[in-house]
């Protein structure tokens, strides 16, 4: 069962699925990496200065950024919240947490 469907209260879909996929070319992400979430598979960010899109599966979510004077990026809709630190990602969709590792850019 797929993690970030579960977090987007989506329907489970596999994540080695289409990962491949990508958001709209007018959205302009000038960053898109992939990280890996444990044995939980992997998901791909987008993201530029306002505003990000996670992706696993056939799932997208699109998250704005949140203004923050925490050393990180954080990005929020109304539903999951993601803090971008260095390589780490964390998901959040309270009460659930998940910590991923960037493993490559896109």
């Amino acid at each position: 069962m797929a993690f970030i469907p579960i977090l987007l209260g989506l329907a489970s879909l596999p994540l080695q699925g289409a990962l491949a996929m990508t958001s709209p070319w007018w959205e302009d992400y000038d960053t898109k990496d992939r990280y890996l979430c444990s044995e939980r598979g992997a998901v791909v960010l987008e993201r530029n200065a306002s505003q990000a899109a996670l992706i696993s599966g056939g799932s997208r979510a699109t998250l704005f950024r949140e203004a923050s004077e925490a050393p990180a990026l954080i990005y929020r809709n109304d539903d999951l919240r993601l803090i971008l630190r260095g390589d780490e990602l964390t998901v959040e969709r309270l009460p659930q947490t998940v910590t991923c590792l960037r493993s490559e850019e896109v």
